[in-house]
């Protein structure tokens, strides 16, 4: 158990990386490039911070345009843009909901203005809260849970399409617990389930037109949802329940992104590669 993260202070959903006290490594000083996605015009939502930011990062690095597409969290989305710029990419931010089915349009309108196009989609965003029984979620909350984090990838999906070209990729979020659902998570549990079902059925649907489709199902991962939607004895706990022995950092998630964004992942479609720690996907 992290003495650190016992101490991390409690934060309002979704939470925000400049208050927390221990601070993710999304690869800010580790990650090196190597033009794997060199020229590349990508969407990430989610992407001010933790894993959207680690993934921003790494695209940045290996030679990609980045819009960062966030809720609210303007600090966090800025220092991410800053990052991609200094990278030599263009960075363009949009805040706004995921939930709201105007807001994914706009999103792939605003990507397709900037850049004239979208080579690698990544649904990231996403949305959860802790409960102890089935009472204590609200329909709106179970229905929010679906709108932010399976509903908008459709959504975002079906917009961003016309303006993929063979050779495009789409890169969802999935989690451990689509496979190892953890009841407290209930909704987002469910929701990460319908992720993967719905990878694999995208990527038969979109075979024929040389796009391919995958998921990243992340482990225990240390982020700013982490201290926001957790109770502050989970919070301590997080991560030392995995064979590895403790949470992993968002920048020990990206390196996945970047082979399924990249020609190296050129045959790989239907798939969800499982960051685990350890924890089995199977």
């Amino acid at each position: 158990m992290s003495d650190a993260q016992k101490s991390e202070p409690h934060q309002k959903p979704p939470g925000t990386l400049t208050a927390m006290r221990l601070k993710p490594d999304h690869g800010e000083e580790s990650y090196r490039g190597s033009g794997r996605l060199e020229g590349r015009k990508t969407l990430i939502t989610g992407a001010d911070s933790g894993i959207g930011r680690a993934v921003a990062i790494a695209f940045a690095r290996e030679g990609a345009d980045v819009l960062i597409s966030y809720l609210s969290e303007h600090n966090d989305a800025k220092q991410t843009a800053e990052l991609v710029e200094r990278a030599g990419r263009q960075a363009v931010l949009m805040p706004g909901d995921v939930a709201d089915p105007a807001y994914c349009r706009a999103v792939v309108e605003l990507a397709v203005a900037e850049f004239g196009r979208i080579d690698v989609l990544v649904n990231n965003a996403a949305y959860q809260m802790t409960h102890e029984t089935v009472e204590e979620v609200s329909d709106e909350e179970w229905q929010y849970t679906f709108d932010v984090n399976i509903t908008a990838m459709f959504r975002i999906v079906k917009a961003a399409l016309p303006h993929m070209a063979a050779g495009s990729s789409i890169i969802n979020t999935s989690s451990v617990n689509y496979d190892m659902p953890r009841p407290t998570l209930l909704p987002y549990a469910t929701t990460k389930g319908a992720i993967a079902n719905f990878t694999a059925g995208l990527a038969q649907m979109l075979g024929d037109r040389g796009i391919r489709v995958n998921a990243v199902a992340p482990g225990p991962i240390w982020t700013p949802l982490i201290p926001s939607t957790m109770p502050p004895e989970r919070v301590g706990q997080f991560g030392y329940d995995t064979p590895l022995g403790r949470p992993g950092q968002p920048r020990e998630v990206a390196p996945p992104y970047v082979m399924l964004a990249s020609d190296e992942g050129s045959y790989i479609s239907g798939a969800v590669i499982p960051v685990t720690g350890g924890k089995p996907i199977l």
